[in-house]
């Protein structure tokens, strides 16, 4: 047997955390690996030890399979734990690891390899009596063949990366004039994640369901499964809301689908955690996806249902034991539900566009079967270089409608303040009325989300009043520690009250407001025509608890200079004090000036001087947070300079392109 004392975790954020925290609990030193951009992250402070790996670039990092197996070395660990991302699902690496003497805490490199492509995946598992979409997954990848074969199957169809996976490299697609182009950009966007354009085509099936069941194996035979979740939540093939059990299976589905997981890991000799994805049609048949070869990020909803810590088993089997529980162990185990929600720095409204920036004020939520996994804390600076995800917000309960509203009221508790972030999009999900009924598909936010509605949506008026109360509270605030005053005189005036004018803006829309104060706790606030009175009960740095027409409520906030970030009435909004500014001029690019829209790598440059351009016609491709973004700008004209070129690190509102408005040509 196998025996290790000190680990490696090869990640970070709230995963690596979670992992140390767990080997942490049986006894094991761990090592955390870093780059310079996350020297003082949360998982660095939480290791016995950490080890410097490189600058913040993954692929300079925490990509960098020699530097974190030198690490390993350095600090003498003999296990690493690859977490999720990055190299967890590279066989070199797993090869890597096991060739420098040390432990891989996962699979053999055989098993990764094996699941690794998914065409190759897709043939073996066919071959193992597992079901499988209907599709072609041949070597000939030229343009031709791939059309042919799409037109073949009959669309709709899905374009899908062999190598990867997390939605990049994946297009849906229905009509057969938008094919050739979704091929095109599929392939380069695989090339360009993963290393490889190799693609595959499957039949579309449409309106299902994806459930995944969570597979374990150790290395005396033993592969048992630990039931479903349901991770048809998601936008751009990336999962937002992730529950076990599935509100669409049952006991005896149940039974079928975890036994053609079992069949698929079996196939593959699979040891460790992992996971079997499947398509679930509304008919009830079920189809092979994929297999991650790994732990999952929606991993805790598994965890809460059957009182387990797969971490633990993870170190567990790889020290050698057998698995703690029998397949009819682990299901007589299962007690209720579980839901969990990915909160990320991005912007629905802006088509997820990912955040940066400086996080002002995190505050996790607790409470009855209240879970958060999270590398979060007062003063972290999210970078451009990493996953936007964030945090892990979970909740679990008897039932599912107990799980749900304990998830809502976790959200409503939860603090982020500093970037935008997702969270108001996941309450509102959450809210639905056909999620509360468990009638969801992976058309589900597609349907009922759409980006025209979500782009739509603006700050509420009384949100806009409420946050000129928090930028009036804190500026009287300031005034009394500056003078000394008491802050019981917050508010109060030696002669009538005056009005005070306030200019806020949201994005591009400005709202002017007047402010007046009453006997020092009641605020009247004009704007655009209506009037908002709020009670102010009581005040602190950084909230207010305050009443309107009767009903109290709370509001949290978070000042960076001119900039207010609120949290009230369940929504969160960032304004800008433009009070004293002057008056904004042209609209964002109609002077011809191509600017970032966030820190990121520029993976293609589509113009180049003296070349005439269409309105809104792509200019530059910038990659961010694991996302590409096409640039374009809102007028036509001649491009006079291109300031960058593919592979360059820039800033966010960094110049890129600069062009002569005019006709194109």
């Amino acid at each position: 047997m196998i025996r290790f004392s000190k680990v490696l975790v090869a990640n970070r954020g709230e995963i690596a955390v979670r992992v140390l925290r767990s080997a942490r609990k049986l006894g094991y030193t761990t090592v955390a690996v870093y780059s310079e951009a996350d020297r003082d992250a949360m998982h660095v402070t939480e290791a016995d030890e950490a080890v410097c790996i490189g600058p913040a670039p993954a692929r300079d990092s925490y990509l960098a399979i020699d530097k974190i197996v030198c690490a390993a070395r350095l600090a003498g660990a003999q296990a690493v734990h690859p977490g999720y991302g990055f190299l967890s699902e590279r066989a070199e690496f797993a090869q890597a690891v096991q060739e420098a003497g040390l432990v891989f805490i996962g699979p053999d490199p055989h098993s990764i390899a094996a699941m690794g492509n998914k065409s190759a995946s897709k043939i073996r598992m066919a071959a193992a009596g597992v079901p499988c979409i209907p599709g072609y997954q041949g070597d000939d990848q030229s343009d031709e063949t791939l059309l042919a074969e799409a037109r073949r199957i009959g669309l709709p169809v899905m374009v899908k990366a062999a190598a990867g996976g997390g939605g990049r490299g994946m297009r849906l697609v229905h009509d057969d004039a938008h094919l050739a182009d979704a091929i095109r950009s599929a392939r380069s966007e695989a090339a360009n994640a993963f290393g490889s354009g190799q693609l595959l085509i499957e039949k579309a099936v449409l309106h299902a369901r994806h459930v995944e069941i969570q597979v374990f194996g150790d290395r005396h035979g033993n592969v048992i499964h630990l039931g479903e979740r349901d991770c048809s939540v998601q936008r751009r093939n990336q999962k937002v809301v992730e529950e076990a059990p599935s509100p669409a299976v049952d006991e005896t589905l149940r039974a079928r689908m975890g036994a053609a997981a079992v069949a698929a890991a079996r196939a593959v000799d699979y040891v460790g955690a992992g996971t079997v994805e499947f398509l679930l049609a509304p008919d009830g048949a079920f189809y092979f996806l994929e297999m991650n070869t790994r732990l999952q990020v929606e991993h805790p909803v598994t965890e809460l249902v059957y009182g387990v810590d797969l971490v633990e088993w993870q170190l567990r089997v790889a020290q050698g034991e057998a698995l703690p529980l029998t397949q009819e162990e682990v299901l007589e185990r299962r007690r209720g539900c579980a839901i969990e929600v990915r909160l990320c720095a991005e912007d629905p409204a802006q088509n997820y566009l990912p955040q940066t920036g400086r996080i002002l004020k995190w505050e996790a939520p607790t409470g009855a079967g209240v879970r958060v996994d999270s590398g979060l804390r007062d003063g972290w600076i999210i970078s451009p270089h990493y996953d936007s995800m964030q945090a892990k917000i979970i909740a679990w309960g008897e039932d599912r409608h107990i799980a749900r509203m304990r998830l809502l009221k976790a959200l409503d508790d939860t603090t982020l303040l500093g970037v935008v972030s997702n969270k108001s999009y996941l309450r509102d999900i959450l809210a639905h009325d056909a999620f509360a009924a468990g009638e969801v598909s992976t058309a589900f936010i597609g349907h009922h989300f759409p980006h025209e509605r979500i782009a739509a949506e603006h700050p509420a008026a009384d949100h806009v009043a409420l946050a000129a109360v928090a930028l009036y509270l804190d500026d009287a605030r300031s005034l009394a520690l500056a003078q000394g005053l008491s802050s019981d005189l917050i508010g109060w005036h030696s002669s009538h009250p005056v009005a005070a004018g306030m200019r806020l803006k949201w994005r591009d829309r400005e709202y002017a407001l007047e402010v007046m104060v009453h006997e020092g706790h009641r605020y009247t606030v004009h704007l655009d025509g209506q009037t908002f009175t709020f009670e102010v009960c009581r005040s602190s740095a950084h909230a207010f608890q305050y009443t309107r027409g009767g009903l109290a409520g709370q509001a949290r906030f978070a000042r960076d200079g001119h900039q207010v970030w609120l949290e009230a009435e369940g929504r969160c909004h960032g304004y800008l004090d433009v009070t004293l500014a002057a008056a904004q001029a042209l609209a964002a690019g109609s002077d011809g000036r191509l600017h970032a829209n966030s820190d990121g790598r520029i993976v293609a440059v589509h113009v180049a001087p003296g070349q005439p351009v269409e309105k809104g016609r792509a200019l530059v491709v910038l990659e961010a947070m694991k996302m590409e973004f096409q640039l374009a700008l809102p007028v036509a004209g001649t491009v006079v300079a291109v300031h960058v070129q593919p592979g360059q690190q820039v800033k966010n509102r960094q110049l890129l392109v600069q062009l002569t408005p005019g006709p194109a040509g």
